[in-house]
């Protein structure tokens, strides 16, 4: 499903429960999904990224780089 329609609820709950999009039962990897950040395994834990989407990818970078950068300031103005 590479088309810009959104796929159905029905859609969406057979990918989170199929164990082929959990690599090590954790990391949530579907190529069909576009969505960046899916619901983790256990949807009450939070959300999780898309491994297979390369803008999940660019986001968990920035998230980290922003989490770096913030850190080395901090540890420079103490």
């Amino acid at each position: 499903m590479k088309t810009k329609e959104q796929p159905s609820e029905l859609l969406l709950k057979q990918w989170h429960e199929d164990p082929k999009n959990w690599k090590l039962g954790v990391f949530y990897y579907n190529k069909d999904d576009s969505r960046i950040f899916p619901p983790k395994r256990f949807k009450w834990t939070g959300w999780t990224i898309n491994f297979a989407n390369s803008y999940s990818i660019l986001a968990l970078i920035a998230m980290l780089a922003i989490v770096i950068i913030a850190a080395s300031l901090f540890t420079k103005l103490n």
